[in-house]
């Protein structure tokens, strides 16, 4: 397998999650060699990270068509990630694109046929994966130490879009798609839950709200998190939903643990004092096991007959198999930088071993899966009904 520092990777964004691609790849070793978005911030972005070619004015044909690009990370606004993803994969380069992978699956369905038909790696960034702790959760369930899976439940709750004055882009279902919660957030909790079961959600039953029906916003765009002089926004209709209940089916698992399994998730980015908290409990019929976002380094192992574990990251109840996937020893916390760097690492590793490394990163397919389940989601919460995905 060739060294990661012989690949070289172009990053298409400078907000908030560019930045995070460019750190996780650097701490990799691997070269990050060009940057497009629009011409101010990229110059600013390839001073900051010592980025030799810069493409503005979100000229991305332009860099795709540099001899020093192997890997295009798609860290732009939802919109446009499948014109991009697509333009990528002819151009002849490896992908990494940030969830979700487009806005409808007419649009995802075509990249899924043209990832397929490419001899490139392509990847969805679902990196809640990577982190230790989903990975030893992984392995507790497949190997059977929990019994059969009777049921999941959890959250993914955040407070950054609680006020009527915080904004975003993605409050626009024009930019971000018509969920929002849900598509940002909640797909992240339903695709680490996939991954650990090792299967898909095969139906689901809905119900969106949307608290703040109009909020202000801006007269221009504004970074993600950043703060904003209320003096200076104008009002708009909400068209996007703020929290959301979901129940979901899932379908029959390979290792025969995990089939059938119900599951149930609240989602909300109006719940005051949550920044980040991505919480899932897993539950069978010898024990479950807990984990939270926001305390990422450790799981919690419920028996019956038994009292209850507290497993710290690498160390003693931590598998050798996920080893590769943290570095520092226990007690040093790993968190969300370490977990896109896992995913990247993941990533590079399959395309420098010619694809012969485990394949555990979401593929295109996976992202595809994704957006029907969206797209099942809102015609749930329309009907009322359980919807098949």
């Amino acid at each position: 397998m060739m060294p990661l520092h012989h690949l070289r990777a172009g990053v298409i964004g400078t907000g908030f999650i560019g930045p995070v691609h460019i750190e996780a790849l650097k701490r990799l070793g691997v070269q990050v060699t060009a940057i497009c978005g629009s011409t101010k911030r990229a110059k600013a972005t390839a001073d900051q990270w010592g980025i030799p070619e810069v493409y503005g004015d979100y000229d991305y044909e332009a860099m795709f068509g540099s001899p020093n690009i192997d890997v295009v990370h798609i860290t732009s606004p939802n919109r446009v990630h499948v014109a991009q993803s697509l333009a990528a994969l002819k151009a002849g380069k490896h992908v990494v694109c940030e969830k979700p992978l487009g806005m409808n699956t007419r649009e995802t369905a075509k990249l899924v046929k043209a990832a397929a038909k490419s001899d490139r790696v392509f990847a969805v960034n679902y990196m809640c994966r990577f982190f230790p702790a989903v990975l030893q959760m992984r392995a507790l369930v497949q190997r059977g130490e929990l019994g059969k899976i009777m049921h999941v439940q959890g959250h993914f709750f955040q407070d950054w879009l609680m006020k009527d004055t915080d904004y975003n882009w993605r409050l626009l279902a024009s930019e971000g798609g018509k969920l929002r919660a849900v598509g940002d957030i909640g797909t992240h909790w339903i695709d680490a839950v996939s991954f650990v079961l090792g299967t898909r959600a095969e139906s689901v039953f809905a119900a969106l709200e949307t608290f703040h029906k109009t909020r202000k916003r801006p007269k221009g765009e504004v970074q993600t998190f950043a703060k904003v002089d209320p003096a200076k926004m104008v009002p708009f209709e909400v068209d996007t939903e703020d929290f959301a209940s979901v129940l979901l089916k899932y379908g029959t698992a390979d290792h025969g643990y995990a089939s059938g399994v119900h599951a149930n998730c609240a989602v909300s980015q109006v719940a005051a004092g949550w920044k980040c908290s991505l919480y899932m409990g897993i539950y069978g019929t010898e024990g479950s096991v807990q984990w939270d976002f926001q305390q990422p380094n450790e799981i919690i192992v419920g028996r019956r007959d038994q009292p209850n574990q507290i497993l710290q990251r690498n160390t003693a109840g931590f598998s050798d198999d996920i080893a590769n996937f943290t570095d520092n020893p226990g007690g040093h916390p790993e968190g969300f930088p370490d977990s896109h760097k896992m995913h990247s690492r993941a990533v590079y590793e399959h395309i420098a071993s010619g694809k012969k490394t485990p394949l555990l990163f979401a593929t295109a397919e996976d992202g595809h899966h994704e957006v029907e389940l969206c797209e099942a989601i809102l015609k749930s919460s329309t009907t009322r009904k359980w919807v098949s995905i």
